[in-house]
């Protein structure tokens, strides 16, 4: 696991095992906040260790930008914390954790120690302010990788923890193009310093409003390559052959993993695409 701090008495950790996934600490003078957990126990009681030994406090809250397994199956290893999410992570953790939770301890030991522990308390499309010492956080909805994405801003250091909504390659299939859009056009009007993305790197200072508009330009990329895909006989040969690289990203961010979400991604923007046509 990799750690870095962003700013004064805020931290970032990657895992090393799982898709560069993310999570941060922001410190406080008598306790600290804990933005999301990472996919496999040993990392997250990792961080859990680095805060009580190293930073000598303890987390009192937990906020889960959504409900993905790689962000939020780690709560049940802070039971004196509360946890804040969006109203949809609570009600999709049970929906949808608890069942891939039974069938991932079928599949792996790993998973025994696991139980899904359910936000406490929850927004819906409104906002947040959770002050932490002189620090306040504030946490507001944004959607579009998933329906329950929610982005923490740590307002005094102009920090964004910004969850899946924001990675090096953005990912769909789950969400929906237009509220990703509306979330990266609310982004443009924050005033920003560093990026904490769901997986992947810091953007850092200088990088943060392009990066936004790589991604925007990213997804009118894929509506325009659906589009055309649609007048070809071949949809899916055409689909097959607008690789990563053509489409603007590279081939190696996030561990060698944006080839396979990119198709993903082509494939299902054709099939929405498809369906409006069709009910026209």
């Amino acid at each position: 696991m990799h750690r870095e701090r962003v700013s004064d008495n805020v931290y970032w950790f990657q895992s090393d095992v799982y898709a560069q996934v993310t999570a941060g600490i922001i410190v406080g003078p008598k306790w600290s906040v804990l933005i999301d957990t990472l996919a496999l126990p040993e990392e997250t009681l990792a961080i859990r260790d680095f805060v009580t030994q190293n930073l000598q406090t303890e987390i009192r809250y937990i906020i889960n930008t959504h409900h993905h397994a790689d962000h939020s199956w780690g709560n049940c290893f802070f039971p004196k914390a509360t946890i804040i999410a969006h109203t949809r992570c609570r009600d999709l953790l049970i929906e949808r954790g608890i069942p891939a939770l039974k069938e991932a301890k079928k599949q792996s030991a790993a998973f025994d120690q696991i139980e899904i522990a359910l936000p406490h308390i929850t927004l819906d499309d409104g906002e947040m302010t959770l002050a932490i010492g002189k620090k306040h956080l504030r946490i507001m909805s944004a959607p579009g990788h998933s329906e329950d994405g929610i982005a923490i801003l740590v307002v005094e250091d102009r920090v964004l923890f910004a969850g899946d909504v924001l990675m090096p390659i953005p990912y769909l299939l789950d969400g929906d193009m237009g509220e990703m859009r509306a979330t990266y056009e609310k982004f443009h009007g924050l005033p920003l310093e560093n990026i904490v993305q769901g997986h992947g790197e810091v953007i850092l200072r200088g990088e943060v409003a392009p990066s936004i508009d790589n991604n925007l330009n990213y997804l009118n990329v894929l509506e325009k390559a659906a589009k055309t895909a649609l007048r070809r006989k071949d949809p899916m040969e055409y689909l097959a052959k607008q690789d990563v690289e053509k489409c603007g990203k590279s081939r190696i961010i996030l561990g060698g993993l944006a080839a396979e979400l990119h198709q993903k991604n082509l494939e299902h923007v054709y099939n929405l695409t498809l369906e409006k046509v069709k009910t026209k």
